[in-house]
Order: C-alpha cells, then sequence, then structure tokens
C-alpha cells in the first residue's frame, strides 16, 4: 500500500500519480485527491493500482447514483460531477492534439452536452447461464473482466429498458437455448423499442410462445440474430417495427434498423447536428460530402439547408437506408448517397466523385487518415471532423494541418457518453 497525490486523469479516467520516476495509474481516484492504493500490475515505467482509501477528497467527487458501480464495467466516471466530466475530456481533447498531432485549435468550443442519466438509447448486453449464480445474468460485462455483472438495474439505461434486466434474467432461464443466447441488443426509437436476441440456435415452438408472451407484456418487439448483424429479423411480422428518430429543426424522419449504427445519445445527437451545421455552413448550391454517412444523419440535414449532398459510406445497407431516408424526407433531389470503402480511399477515387465545397467527416474510432492523405490540393475550404477517439483525431489533424494546408479553427467535446471516459469531439478546418 502507498500513499499518493493525484495530479491528472488518463484516458480511461484513471487517476495518475508519480512516485519513484514511474507514473501510477490509480482507478477511482480524481485529480487533487490523497488516497492510499494497492499496486496489482507492475511494468518498469508504470503500474496500475485499485484505490484503498480517499484521505482527502476531490469537491468535484459525488456519490455514484448506481449501486453497482465499480463492479460493472460499463461507467468508470459516476464518482466525479457531471459537469467536471466535461472537463476532464475537454482536457483530454486538447492533450491528445498537441502531444499526438503538435495542434492547438485557434479557438474552444462550447461543450456539447445533455441528460446524464437514461440516455443510452443503443446498448448490447451480455447474457450468461450461471448455475452457480442462480441462472442466467443480463448486463454488462464487469470490470476488467470477461463476466457478466450481476446487476438488476442500470441508470444510463431509459428506465423502460433498466427495469427490464431482471424480468429478461428470468425469460433466458425459461428458454431450451438458455445457454446458446450470449447477446441482447436494445434499439430505442421514438415510437417502438427492440430487442435482439442472438440465438446460436434455433428456438423451440415453447420458447416461441414465451417470447411471444413476453414482448406483448412489456411493450417490446422482439427480433432474432442467428448470425452476423444483417441477419436480425423481426421474431413474426407483428413485431416489425418502425425505428426511427426526429430531428425537428431540420424537420427530419429518420429510420434505421435495429442493428444499424446510430447515435446512441438522441438529445445530444440533435444538438451535435444542430452544430455540426452551424460550422459547417453549408449554402445553396454548395456540393457538400458527408463522408461515412451512416443513415444519412448529417446529410439530409445538409440537404436540408439547401445544398447539393453527397453521402458516402462503406456499408451497401446504410447506403439503401439513407436513400431511403432521402426519398421519405423528400430530400431525393438534392441528397444522393455512395458506397464506397473509404478506408481504401486514395487521390483518384475521391477525384471520381467530383468537387466539393465543404466536407463532413464522421468516422468510426480508426478515424480517417486515408481520406485526409487524399484530399487535393483545391479540396473543399472547411472540414468540420466528428471524433470519436482523440487519439486518431489527433493523428489526422497533423495531416490536414501540415500536409494538406488547413488550419485548425476550433474545437471542443461532445459528451455522447456521460459518466464514462469515451471522449466524443468536434473540430473544424479551414483553409
Amino acid at each position: 500500500m502507498m500513499t499518493l497525490l493525484i495530479e491528472s486523469l488518463d484516458q480511461e479516467g484513471r487517476g495518475i500519480a508519480r512516485r519513484d520516476g514511474k507514473t501510477i495509474f490509480i482507478e477511482g481516484a480524481l485529480p487533487g485527491e490523497r488516497v492510499t492504493c494497492t499496486p496489482y500490475r507492475k511494468k518498469p515505467a508504470y503500474e496500475v493500482a485499485t484505490l484503498d482509501k480517499v484521505i482527502r477528497p476531490a469537491a468535484q467527487r459525488v456519490a455514484p447514483r448506481c449501486r453497482y458501480f465499480g463492479l460493472c464495467g460499463g461507467c468508470s466516471l459516476q464518482h466525479l460531477d457531471a459537469r467536471a466530466q466535461v472537463a476532464v475530456k475537454q482536457r483530454v481533447l486538447e492533450d491528445s492534439l498537441w502531444h499526438i498531432g503538435r495542434v492547438r485549435p485557434e479557438q474552444i468550443l462550447p461543450a456539447i452536452y445533455g441528460p446524464a442519466w437514461g440516455y443510452r438509447h443503443r446498448a448490447r448486453l451480455a447474457v450468461r447461464h450461471v448455475p452457480k449464480k442462480g441462472g442466467a445474468l443480463v448486463g454488462f460485462h464487469e470490470k476488467r473482466s470477461s463476466y457478466v455483472a450481476d446487476m438488476d438495474s442500470c441508470e444510463v439505461l431509459p428506465e423502460r429498458f433498466s427495469t427490464l434486466l431482471r424480468p429478461l434474467r428470468d425469460l433466458v432461464n425459461a428458454l431450451s437455448i438458455r445457454s446458446r443466447l450470449p447477446q441482447i441488443e436494445i434499439a430505442a426509437g421514438e415510437e417502438a423499442d427492440v430487442l435482439v436476441l442472438r440465438v446460436l440456435e434455433p428456438l423451440a415452438a415453447a420458447d416461441m410462445e414465451r417470447l411471444q408472451e413476453f414482448a406483448g407484456r412489456h411493450g417490446v418487439r422482439l427480433y432474432l440474430q442467428p448470425g452476423g448483424p444483417d441477419t436480425a429479423r423481426p421474431m413474426s411480422d407483428e413485431h416489425a417495427a418502425d425505428l426511427h428518430y426526429t430531428l425537428p429543426e431540420f424537420n427530419l424522419k429518420l429510420c434505421f434498423g435495429p442493428t444499424d449504427f446510430t447515435q446512441v445519445n438522441h438529445a445530444v445527437n440533435r444538438v451535435l447536428v444542430r452544430r455540426a451545421l452551424a460550422l459547417l455552413d453549408p449554402q445553396p448550391g454548395e456540393r457538400v460530402a458527408d463522408m461515412f454517412c451512416g443513415i444519412g444523419n448529417f446529410t439530409l440535414a445538409i440537404a436540408r439547408r439547401g445544398a447539393v449532398a453527397v453521402g458516402v459510406e462503406g456499408s451497401a445497407e446504410l447506403v439503401r437506408r439513407a436513400a431511403a431516408n432521402a426519398g421519405s424526407n423528400g430530400l431525393s433531389a438534392t441528397a444522393s448517397f455512395v458506397e464506397m470503402d473509404i478506408y481504401r480511399l486514395d487521390g483518384g477515387r475521391l477525384a471520381g466523385l467530383g468537387p466539393f465545397d465543404r466536407m463532413l467527416l464522421d468516422p468510426p474510432r480508426d478515424g480517417a487518415v486515408e481520406l485526409v492523405k487524399a484530399l487535393p490540393d483545391d479540396g473543399p475550404r472547411r472540414l468540420v471532423y466528428v471524433s470519436c477517439n482523440p487519439g486518431t483525431l489527433a493523428r489526422d489533424a497533423a495531416v490536414l494541418t501540415r500536409a494538406s494546408g488547413y488550419r485548425l479553427s476550433a474545437a471542443g467535446v461532445v459528451n455522447m457518453f456521460p459518466h464514462t471516459s469515451h471522449v466524443e469531439s468536434i473540430a473544424v478546418f479551414d483553409k
């Protein structure tokens, strides 16, 4: 056991301290605190420790709302005030931009945040049948473990899903394939809720009856997924769901499938789209690209502003969904979609899409390095980059500012995942 003063937080939400030339990472410790801790992993340059006692707590320390905090690996920052979490994430973003990309934004954008609880409209719950614990467990994985947390509620899920955790355990226990159902995915729309059951064996007739009764009692639609995400199908015709969310400011309704990628936090997504469009500032008649467009979350808002929007996406299914959304929103004339592997993009393939006045990028965690390397000298005069990984954003920012002639005009965080260390952000690059 050792006593340390915590200096800051790392990207996983762990406290950072120094001792004898080593960096010590302490889970559950906050900046400014004096704590005692016990190392459980020792390396030549660093150690990782568990928190034993807080001798002097930080002013921002709060009591975690969830009784499973510390056991469940879904959240890592519930012991830190929600507003302070945003400040920590802003520092992570700025540190990443400087230490990885050697670039600083000219302006820090106000943070985007929304409800701190009940915000997760998408979630992937692990399922495991454990006879020693009384049967099925349904929830997130335990911290630093492949085990499923023994939990009956979740504070970051909407209450209607949180209260389903115990009934879901009972349901799985009653199924003949209880040991062959490893996952249940939640997909919430504005008018329908879907549960996608990953089934590794066919269901018996009695199983189907139990599922039908469960769905009726709890007001959910059930999909069965025997293979990859594209194999998810309604259990029967009556379970087919109109899953959608709206962007009222742009008069848009976006439909999605239960396994499609969509933002988990609907409230923050609305603010994010508004901010992104204000920063991108598309003008009527301009040609604007939306790279990694998904179901058209940003593309259709761009088109609604009067620009000619071109969404580019690697998934054929998402391209079809986006085109259908354009049609149902009356935007087929100004919003089109192209299926293309953006990770294999080069200058020639990018040129084949035609010139763009502006561009929005919303890549996965791997970032968009091939795309930014392929941008021509006369490329879009403004880029808005929505990132879910500050490290790859910083790497791509280095390419844009040093090799492509852009400057980093502004950047700020988006608290899409409160109580986690996940850092989303938005950045603006100008020529």
